[in-house]
This record gives structure tokens, C-alpha cells and sequence, in this order.
């Protein structure tokens, strides 16, 4: 069982200092992409791109790199090696091959390419570079998690989803700017809108708003609804399915549940249990909430970590008006009150939320205690909160674009929320206090 103990929430501040607002006429009319459709500009070349990294179940010891090319560069090569002091990577590199899938957008045929290194040294930094046509990418650096408990931090994005280079680009790079120090970027769903069938331009922009840390630093994807495409199967009935760029542009560790294996999985960083559950199949299929539920309670129940975070898109505890979700209440929160997680952190509502409904007759910060359930946005797209929310969260915000930045140490989590511009919004230690 993962490690209850005692834990004790801190509230340390909350800042009003961005305005409540319903969002401006000007922001809702602007264009989805800076790109227009058609231009060219994320077409695939020899040269490789859309770069990233992803953990392992054993982030110390495996990663998962994924690139983009050409359709006709059919090797999947990578070049790794210990970092070293020379420029002279090349002669201590191993080659590691992989496989590579294609994918045709209106940007034409593109080959996505995805390796697994393993085997590797914990708390080592490491240097590679993937193939191309006749080319290489520049050699990255990157640092495996420790074998055991070891501090670090995290960022956490809620939905950037709508023009995401013109808004989200300044979000991500805010987060890196004011933690640079990271060892994990994990984005709540919704990264990008999927909108009017332009959606290769839209992941060339969610690729060039991080730039060089979607290689560098690894990423935890959660799939959001606007992941999922609409399709008519056989009998001509319409379902939503994951669309084609998600499994092709990220390789997770696959080991969720038979048939999640893309969306739902757990790793393991530097003693820290993450597990990332798909909430839009958990509404929209009959069984696929009870199905993660008990993959999930199977896994809590054997776990050792002191510390767990939990990520799904739709939120347990709704922020925006007009939106419950009372089915992951019924299923997936009495899992994680009974095996102690700590964080969960979710996307969907397009506005700021922290806390979770208490029982009647409790309404003091101090009665609160773990999980804490967060939603947040990263995108310029704003929702107005209910009246409920008001009323059962102890945070709430609109019309505001955030990032977060989690710091784990051993017997505290300390939780920062801040504003595009840098300002501290939210922010609260979870203390343990042992058994």
C-alpha cells in the first residue's frame, strides 16, 4: 500500500491578485493557429523534429524517445552516451534502433519514429541524438530519475489547447524560466483543439511552444477529450476515438490496463508514484471507469511510495459552469482517499480550482486533509466557475492562464500556482507526519 502516514494540508497563501472576469470578445474570435492552413510551415523534413521525451515505468532506468521526419527516412536511429566533458559524444556513443509509423495529414506523409533506451544508470546524465536523413538533431541532454526517494520538481499544465504557440508559448517557457531545475513537465489533456481538421498545424505549434524541453525534460501526456476524434465504425455510427498523432507522437510505459494501453499508465520517478488514467473513455464507455479503477486499486494496494500523484483531464470536483462529473466520484475517488494519494491534478474546466467538497459542517482549512484535487489552465481559453464550485472549493479563478510547479521533498510537498506573468496565485505544503 502506498504510504498513508499523516499528512497534513498548509494553505500558505492565495492571492486575488488577477481580476475575476468573463473573457473579452477579442479573445474569443482570434485564430486557432498562427499558421495558416496550408502554408507549409510543419511539414516533415530530413531533418528530424517534434522531438520528446517520455519516462518509463522505471524513470530511472528507462525513457522513451519519439521524433518526427520525412516519410522517406525509414531508419529509426538513436545515438546515446553518457554525457561527457568532450564534444566528441560520437566515439562512446551506442546505437539503439526502434520502430516508426506513418501518418498523413494535410501537411502530407510523415514517419514517426519512437525508441526505448534501457538499462540505463539512475541519477545519470545522459547525451543522444535521433536520425534523419543523412542528419542528425543535435545532441540533448537529459537526466534519469533517481533509484530511490531524492528530491525534485515538476510542472504542471492544465489545457493549453487553443492558440497554443501565440498564448501557451509564454506559459511553458514561464514555468521553465522560474524552475529550471525540473525533472518532469506533466500536461493535464487538452494540449491542443483538434480543430477543423487542421490538427498536424496544431501540434507544430504545441511542439514549438516548449521548444528544446520536450527533449530535454520528460513529459507525462494525459489524454483530454479534444485528443479524441469522432469516426463512424462498420455499422456507420459515430464513437470517439484517440486520434492518430497521440500514439504516434508519445510511447508511455504500457502497463495500464488491457486496451489502455496509450493513455493509461504509471511510472516511477526518484520514489514518487505519478499515474495517469484516461477520464474521457471513463465517461464515455460503460466499463472503462470501473475497468481503471481496479487496475488502480491493484496498484495502490501493492505500491510503497510515500508520495503519489494522480492525473485524469476531467475533474472530480467540477470548477466551470454547466459541468459535473459524478461518475469519477463514484469509481476513482474513494480509491484515492482509502490508499492516501496526494495530488490529483486535472484539466477540462478552463478556470482555476483547489480543495474538494467537504461534508456538511466542516468548512475550515484545517479539517482539510489528502488528496488535494486541482484543475488548472495553461490556455487563453476561460470558463466562468458555478456557484458550487464557490461554494466547496477553497480556490477558485477565471480568466487567468497558469503554470505550477510542484517540489517534492521527503516529508514535504510543497504546491506553487502562478500566473503567466509570474505571480504567485495559489500555494500549500502537504506535510507527513508518519504514522
Amino acid at each position: 500500500m502506498s504510504g498513508l502516514g499523516c499528512k497534513l494540508l498548509l494553505v500558505l497563501l492565495a492571492f486575488t491578485g488577477t481580476g475575476l472576469a468573463i473573457p473579452s470578445a477579442n479573445a474569443a474570435e482570434e485564430r486557432n493557429t498562427l499558421t495558416r492552413p496550408g502554408d507549409g510551415r510543419y511539414r516533415a523534413s530530413h531533418h528530424p523534429d517534434r522531438i520528446v521525451l517520455l519516462p518509463g515505468a522505471d524513470a530511472a532506468r528507462e525513457v522513451a524517445i519519439n521524433w518526427r521526419t520525412e516519410a522517406r527516412v525509414e531508419n529509426t536511429i538513436v545515438q546515446w552516451t553518457r554525457a561527457l566533458d568532450t564534444p566528441g559524444l560520437h566515439l562512446s556513443a551506442s546505437t539503439t534502433t526502434g520502430q516508426s509509423k506513418l501518418l498523413k495529414t494535410r501537411n502530407g506523409i510523415a514517419r514517426h519514429h519512437s525508441v526505448r533506451l534501457a538499462d540505463l544508470i539512475p541519477d545519470t546524465l545522459y547525451a543522444y541524438r535521433v536520425g534523419g536523413g543523412d542528419t542528425w538533431s543535435e545532441w540533448i541532454q537529459f537526466r534519469t530519475a533517481a533509484a530511490e526517494f531524492r528530491p525534485f520538481s515538476f510542472l504542471y499544465f492544465g489545457d493549453a489547447q487553443n492558440s497554443v504557440r501565440s498564448h501557451f508559448s509564454r506559459v511553458i517557457r514561464g514555468g521553465f524560466r522560474d524552475a529550471p531545475g525540473i525533472s518532469l513537465i506533466l500536461h493535464a489533456g487538452d494540449l491542443v483543439n483538434q480543430g477543423n481538421g487542421n490538427h498536424d498545424d496544431e501540434w507544430g505549434e504545441w511542439f514549438e511552444a516548449g521548444g528544446f524541453l520536450h527533449g530535454m525534460i520528460a513529459t507525462l501526456p494525459v489524454a483530454g477529450n479534444h485528443e479524441y476524434v469522432s469516426r463512424k465504425d462498420s455499422t456507420g455510427t459515430s464513437r470517439r476515438v484517440l486520434g492518430p498523432h497521440w500514439s504516434r507522437q508519445f510511447t508511455p510505459p504500457r502497463n495500464g490496463p488491457a486496451g489502455f494501453e496509450d493513455t493509461v499508465f504509471f511510472t516511477h520517478h526518484s520514489g514518487v508514484l505519478f499515474v495517469v488514467l484516461d477520464s474521457m473513455r471513463a465517461l464515455e464507455e460503460p466499463d472503462a471507469a470501473e475497468i481503471q479503477a481496479r487496475w488502480l486499486d491493484e496498484l495502490l494496494t501493492r505500491d510503497q511510495s510515500r508520495w503519489v500523484i494522480v492525473s485524469h483531464h476531467h475533474p472530480v470536483y467540477s470548477v466551470a459552469l454547466g459541468r459535473d462529473n459524478p461518475r469519477l466520484r463514484e469509481r476513482w475517488q474513494p480509491i484515492y482517499e482509502r490508499h492516501g494519494v496526494d495530488l490529483v491534478l486535472q484539466g477540462h474546466d478552463h478556470a482555476y480550482g483547489r480543495g474538494k467538497n467537504l461534508a456538511e459542517g466542516k468548512t475550515v482549512v484545517k479539517d482539510l486533509t489528502t488528496p488535494v484535487y486541482v484543475v488548472s489552465v495553461a490556455g487563453p481559453k476561460q470558463y466562468i466557475a458555478a456557484d458550487t464550485a464557490r461554494e466547496g472549493l477553497q480556490r477558485i479563478g477565471e480568466d487567468v492562464q497558469l503554470y505550477q510547479v510542484v517540489k517534492i521533498e521527503a516529508d514535504r510537498l510543497h504546491y506553487e500556482s502562478r500566473t503567466a506573468a509570474g505571480r504567485i496565485y495559489d500555494a500549500f505544503d502537504i506535510e507527513y507526519r508518519g504514522n
